[in-house]
């Protein structure tokens, strides 16, 4: 059985135009997870798919709950599924 796991986030709230992006670019950097990143154009949520081990995905999903310094996280749905082996990096989608 492999440790591996993809999830999509949906992130709502003050998460546009305070480097919510960058911030969660960082942290899937240094937690070695890959997918994207990408605002949704409704102005007011963001678009998370991750993948990686885990132990991993739990803490890159406490630290979207709190975001950067200007985010204000009022929501965020999580849906797991099975890897998908598609993506080599985490990238911001535009």
């Amino acid at each position: 059985m492999s440790n591996l796991f993809s999830l999509q986030a949906i992130v709502a709230g003050r998460v546009q135009g305070v480097f919510f992006r960058d911030f969660t670019y960082q942290i899937a950097n240094k937690l070695g997870i890959v997918g994207y990143v990408r605002n949704l154009h409704d102005g007011r949520t963001v678009e998370v798919l991750a993948e990686g081990k885990k132990p991993e995905l739990l803490v890159f999903l406490e630290a979207l709950k709190n975001g950067p310094p200007r985010a204000k996280v009022e929501n965020m749905e999580v849906t797991w599924s099975d890897f998908s082996g598609k993506y080599s990096y985490f990238f911001v989608k535009y």
